[in-house]
């Protein structure tokens, strides 16, 4: 990097060293695109800490999600420690954990049912078991290619991601279904989750053939996204066995306070528990 600026070509060696350190493909994706932003958006200015001040404010003028800001900033600080400098980096948004969830963004347990049913009654057998291995397992949409024969005849996955080794159980009638489907599709080994073509399920397809459900299943698509199955998971997992510790381990999850943010309830549910407080009084 010449004279402390920066270019989108020049983001490349950078984006190298992030594979170097196991980041998850969809990581060095979302960071590229958030430092390609800030490179145009620079536009041939020197790095200075007055300049990434200064995109920060950017941000928040622009009214970017806080926590979308933080994700940005995240992105650039990486950066400018790569480059060598770290006095140009700059704080993050302090952000109130959030107590309960945007009902127009929380699937619940009937918007699920709603898309197993509308799947189902499609003939999209693969999409309906792929949702229901998704809930009812928690892990990432990136985790499914480790959903395979080999896993279903164990009743275990042995995900690595993230320089991490976790195992996950499958309850036992999942994996009487992803037998049966895996036996139908003649598929003898590897990944479960496959194209016509044979290649394992990506990030994109699931994203779309879910998106495309929603129209059919009556759910509104703010809702319908892989992780918001996670989330589902989550909290009907924690609200069976209130064990925070156990469930972040489950998902993977290097610290509790990532997985408080999984198990946070609807507004109407934070609104109701207020109510039997009784302190009004009448």
């Amino acid at each position: 990097m010449s004279e402390r600026t920066l270019t989108p070509l020049q983001l490349q060696p950078y984006a190298q060293q992030l594979r170097l350190e196991e980041k998850s493909p969809a990581t060095v994706e979302k960071y590229l695109r958030d430092l390609h932003a800030f490179s145009v958006w620079a536009d041939g200015r020197e790095i200075n800490k007055e300049l990434t001040a200064e995109w920060k404010a950017h941000l928040v003028e622009e009214n970017y999600a806080p926590a979308s800001v933080n994700a940005m900033l995240s992105a650039l600080n990486g950066l400018l420690e790569y480059l060598g400098l770290d006095t140009c980096q700059v704080k993050f948004l302090k952000l109130q954990r959030r107590l309960f969830q945007d009902p127009d963004r929380e699937l619940t347990k009937e918007d699920y049912q709603r898309l197993l049913d509308a799947a189902r009654r499609l003939g999209r057998e693969r999409l309906a078991l792929l949702v229901e291995t998704i809930g009812a397992t928690g892990i990432r949409v990136s985790e499914v290619r480790y959903i395979t024969v080999e896993a279903v005849k164990q009743g275990k996955a042995e995900i690595a991601l993230k320089g991490k080794i976790r195992t996950i159980l499958l309850p036992g009638k999942l994996c009487r279904k992803l037998r049966k489907y895996a036996q139908k599709q003649k598929i003898a080994s590897g990944a479960v989750f496959r194209t016509r073509s044979g290649k394992e399920l990506g990030r994109r397809q699931i994203w779309a053939e879910l998106k495309a459900l929603c129209k059919h299943a009556g759910v509104e698509p703010s809702k319908v996204f892989p992780h918001n199955l996670r989330h589902l998971f989550a909290r009907t997992y924690y609200a069976l066995e209130k064990d925070l510790s156990r469930l972040a381990d489950i998902l993977g999850h290097t610290s509790v306070t990532t997985t408080r943010i999984y198990t946070a309830e609807s507004g109407a549910v934070h609104a109701r528990q207020i109510g039997r407080l009784n302190l009004v009084v009448t």
